[in-house]
């Protein structure tokens, strides 16, 4: 997606080789128009899937699955990082690895949300370790839905996230993915070569 790249090329801030700060237009303040941009694209790629639910957790991946949802026309579902008093019923709960925040917690969705008959996007800002939508992958396996793929915003292609979903066997469809970055520079993997990598060149 040329325009989000041309965006973290003018805005993001490359703090270090693993580092990205994108809050100026994605996750702090929020481009609207761009974010709506994005869940258009995300529908166009799995739009043919019958998808039932899209699927996030807390707080930055909301706007984009929520922006998807609105494209798709179905319900999006957030999971929760602390359980409220208010969500007293069953849940499905799974234990993720924060790698911005470097803590461990808890996420977890209703079980009224969630169930067998289920077609599930899961969308999320980033992927980089890929520990948030590895606990999401399981809290689907978990409620018997069928998961249908995952969408990610941004792809930190050299760290395992991706690697960790297709071993799984999980479609993976990242908008902006990068090679490598490094302050003051950030490489994008191109059409060819995505092209070139899903055909196993």
């Amino acid at each position: 997606m040329k325009v989000l790249e041309e965006r973290i090329r003018q805005e993001g801030l490359i703090l270090s080789d693993t580092v990205l700060k994108v809050d100026s237009f994605l996750n702090h303040q929020v481009d609207t128009e761009l974010a709506l941009q994005i869940g258009q694209e995300f529908a166009r790629i799995f739009g043919d899937r019958a998808v039932t639910k899209v699927l996030t957790v807390e707080a930055s991946g909301i706007q984009f699955a929520m922006a998807a949802g609105i494209a798709l026309g179905v319900p999006f579902i957030y999971a929760k990082k602390k359980k409220a008093v208010t969500l007293a019923e069953e849940v499905y709960s799974a234990a993720v690895h924060s790698f911005t925040r470097q803590e461990d917690y808890k996420i977890s969705i209703s079980q009224k949300y969630l169930g067998p008959e289920d077609k599930v996007l899961i969308v999320d800002d980033f992927l980089a370790t890929g520990a948030a939508l590895v606990g999401l992958c399981d809290i689907v396996a978990e409620s018997g839905a069928e998961l249908l793929g995952v969408g990610c915003v941004i792809e930190k292609s050299f760290q395992e996230g991706r690697s960790l979903l297709e071993q799984r066997g999980i479609p993976v469809h990242s908008l902006a993915r990068i090679a490598s970055m490094s302050p003051g520079e950030i490489h994008f993997i191109d059409q060819e070569e995505r092209t070139k990598e899903s055909a196993g060149c």
